[in-house]
């Protein structure tokens, strides 16, 4: 992506961003300004206190405000109730307290309303990305881009976005009555803001740059601790804890040393920040004393100027900060973008729904993964419409490629798969998936209770508890103690290969749809469950069409017909007792299986 497309589709998402927390943002900047004009007017009331009430120098003021003081008795009225200067100050000083409570409840509210809209954002796109966006993207670095980015974006609009607004008012107020008192040594302030400025800028690339190695070294780490904790199983039955623990500590320990890294640029940059200022403050009290004693500056005008530039000195440097926020901040958009401005999936234009009840029909399918060789390679096969249909073949061989494309996850580089004589691609993929149901060898269960993983397309308890029998899994559900209310932990881990199998295969029947497709999902199963369960299906599933995938021989005799792949292509096809008659890899594997079993008894 060139860096015009990212200027602007950045630019996009951050007004994507904004949107529903502008308003809020406005009214704070609005409540900041106010405060600052507050803030501005003390060191003013100082000056008159000290030159013309303690003094006896005509007061330096705007007409209107000599017309009033004259109207009250003028300064002799003032000096005689100095109280009324006190009182002028808390005056100012109550306000610029409410100004600045209402500035922040603004900006705190602002600045949550965009997290929810980003992270709302995020999802929703999240969820209409294709499949393959999710098989390039590791789920740790997703996860970050949803919090931690949004965080940093969010952080950088409350702090550095709002603040701007505020300190340039500030500045160029605060400049207008330092000039208006003392032009020579409003000269001396301004002289250090070319060079804050300039080693502002110097910093900038140089921040961004370690910066976004430290973002995205985070997504590492964090994927890297998301596999762990998920795979904890397999890596405690392998005994890899402390493999993992040099994974994991390996990169900590390179994520530490950029954090380094970068925190050694900012002290550099904030070193030189300090230097800068300080010598602003030192110059401004020696030439200001220098003025005071000869008589180019009385001692409100000093007080006063020493106090507005005080004032500046912060706020000066925070835009210099806000040169390095906005570094950080712009690598999280950039990250953001990433994903909002992926390409969702899109049908086909005047994509039509028609009846999935017909014969399912492969007409030279060829397909490739991105950046691999092709997979499937010129494959022709027909399903007919309510059977039974096996699918056998080596890893490797395309057999989950064939349920990819069946579901529209992945759409053929060639040739075209059509239900009922309708092309699948010219349909909804929604509507696609409505209508095929399938059971994965690995099923994922969500962290909630059977009841709910089993009901979870919104099937009432007759439907789970009927889907449960089908897939002989009641009786096991019945034997725990908390029946189907049994928590089955992240990812089903509380549960055995087997019984999350047929809780897949439970959750996928209450869908009730024309064609269902088992990827050996009865793999963890024993051939006697097996058997059972096939059993029931049949009975179960009269007139639906069902693909089953399966490495295990006895499970694909019981179906009509059966494909046989080998590289890509389909090598044999026919029913079961057909295949076994000719020598081939079906009848190959069957001897072979039926040695093993003979061996075991």
């Amino acid at each position: 992506m060139n860096g015009t497309v990212r200027k602007g589709g950045n630019m996009k998402v951050i007004r994507q961003l904004l949107k529903g927390s502008m308003k809020y943002f406005v009214l704070c900047i609005l409540a900041g300004v106010l405060f600052t004009v507050c803030e501005l007017v003390i060191p003013q009331i100082l000056r008159v206190s000290v030159d013309s009430v303690i003094g006896d120098s005509k007061p330096d003021i705007p007409t209107f405000l000599l017309s009033a003081l004259d109207s009250v008795g003028g300064i002799a009225a003032v000096r005689a109730n100095m109280w009324s200067l006190a009182l002028l100050v808390l005056l100012f000083g109550g306000l610029s307290a409410v100004f600045r409570y209402a500035m922040n409840m603004y900006n705190a509210k602002a600045g949550e309303t965009l997290v929810k809209t980003g992270r709302d954002l995020l999802y929703g796109h999240i969820q209409r990305l294709p499949w393959s966006w999710h098989s390039e993207n590791p789920t740790g670095d997703i996860i970050q881009r949803c919090t931690s980015d949004i965080e940093r974006i969010k952080t950088f609009f409350q702090e550095q976005f709002v603040a701007v607004f505020r300190i340039v008012i500030l500045i160029v107020l605060s400049l207008v009555c330092m000039i208006a008192m003392n032009f020579k040594l409003s000269l001396v302030a301004l002289i250090m803001f070319p060079i804050i400025i300039l080693y502002s800028w110097l910093f900038h690339n140089r921040i961004r740059d370690r910066f976004t190695d430290c973002d995205e070294n985070e997504g590492v780490l964090s994927t890297i601790a998301q596999e762990n904790l998920t795979g904890i199983r397999v890596v405690r039955a392998f005994g890899q804890e402390d493999f993992e623990r040099r994974r994991f500590d390996a990169q900590n320990e390179h994520y530490t040393s950029l954090w380094i890294k970068l925190c050694r640029t900012l002290g550099s940059f904030w070193a030189v920040g300090d230097l800068t200022s300080c010598l602003q403050v030192m110059l401004t009290v020696i030439f200001g004393s220098v003025l005071c004693v000869k008589g180019e500056m009385s001692a409100g005008e000093f007080i006063s100027f020493t106090v507005y530039n005080s004032m500046l000195i912060n706020p000066v440097r925070r835009l210099g900060r806000m040169i390095s926020e906005m570094s950080k901040a712009g690598v999280s958009v950039s990250r953001i973008a990433d994903v909002l401005l992926a390409p969702t999936e899109k049908d086909a234009e005047n994509a039509e729904a028609a009846p999935m009840t017909g014969d399912i029909e492969f007409k030279n399918v060829s397909f490739a993964y991105k950046d691999g060789d092709e997979v499937l390679k010129d494959l022709s096969f027909t399903v007919p419409a309510g059977s039974s249909f096996g699918v056998l073949g080596s890893t490797g061989s395309g057999k989950s490629s064939i349920i990819l494309l069946l579901c529209r996850l992945c759409d053929p580089d060639s040739g075209s798969i059509c239900v009922g004589g309708s092309d699948i691609a010219q349909m909804p993929a929604k509507w696609v998936r409505s209508n095929v149901g399938v059971v994965l060898q690995e099923p994922f269960l969500f962290s909630r209770s059977i009841e709910e993983n089993i009901g979870i397309c919104g099937a009432d308890d007759a439907e789970v508890r009927r889907a449960a029998r089908t897939a002989c899994i009641d009786s096991d559900i019945e034997s725990f103690a908390n029946g189907y209310d049994t928590m089955v932990g992240e990812r089903g881990v509380t549960l055995s290969g087997g019984q999350r199998q047929r809780v897949a295969i439970a959750r996928m029947l209450t869908r009730k749809t024309p064609i269902i497709v088992f990827d050996d999902s009865l793999s963890a199963v024993d051939t006697e469950t097996d058997e059972r369960i096939r059993t029931a299906l049949n009975a179960d599933l009269k007139g639906i069409t069902n693909i089953i995938v399966s490495h295990r021989i006895t499970t694909l005799l019981g179906c009509d017909r059966v494909l046989v792949l080998e590289n890509g292509t389909a090598s044999d096809i026919g029913t079961p007792q057909e295949l076994l008659q000719r020598d081939g890899l079906f009848r190959r594997i069957y001897d072979i299986q039926m040695a093993i079993e003979e061996e075991s008894v």
